[in-house]
């Protein structure tokens, strides 16, 4: 399962039932926390119009940052960024953000793990996901934050898209691990 687990792109418009996300989010919340903190807390987002508004506000943020810094891969990225109808959440019919308290110093940390099994779970229940980092761009925007329901003393760790996926892309190739053994 894991080995054949993808970051999806392209969704169907079928809707993800809610008790399907109460399971993927169900899973995330078994990952390990650094001294039990449990630090998450969850926002999940149906309304399409809400997430092409984040969607349209992360866009030319992201599209100067990816201009400026460059990269392999940068040049089509950018173009589709500056697509009218390109959507940073590739269309997906639901986002789940995860949040990670700001008081709690491994929160990042605790709150990733989260997410990676939330689309681990997510993955076994037929349902992509890909996780959109860029999408915590729209913390600088607090009128949207605020529709977002982010509550004060959270920040955006992962935003999670999910939905049922229009196809497969191909396994990508994986680097042999640099393992240093120490006996």
């Amino acid at each position: 399962m894991i080995r054949d687990r993808r970051s999806i792109r392209n969704y169907t418009e079928r809707d993800v039932p809610d008790d399907l996300l109460q399971t993927i989010i169900a899973a995330g919340i078994e990952a390990p926390t650094a001294m039990g903190l449990q630090p998450w807390r969850f926002v999940v987002v149906k309304d399409r119009d809400l997430l092409r508004r984040v969607s349209d506000y992360c866009r030319p943020i992201l599209a100067e940052m990816v201009a400026r810094e460059g990269g392999p891969g940068s040049e089509e990225f950018l173009a589709a960024l500056r697509s009218p109808g390109f959507s940073l959440f590739y269309n997906a019919p639901v986002l789940v953000l995860v949040l990670g308290s700001r008081e709690a110093q491994s929160g990042v940390i605790d709150c990733a793990l989260c997410a990676e099994n939330m689309m681990l779970a997510a993955w076994a229940l037929g349902i992509g996901s890909c996780w959109i980092g860029s999408a915590a761009i729209v913390e600088k925007n607090p009128a949207l934050l605020a529709e977002l329901k982010v509550p004060d003393g959270y920040r955006i760790v992962a935003p999670l898209v999910f939905g049922y996926p229009a196809g497969l892309p191909p396994k990508p190739a994986r680097r042999e691990p640099l393992i240093t053994w120490i006996r």
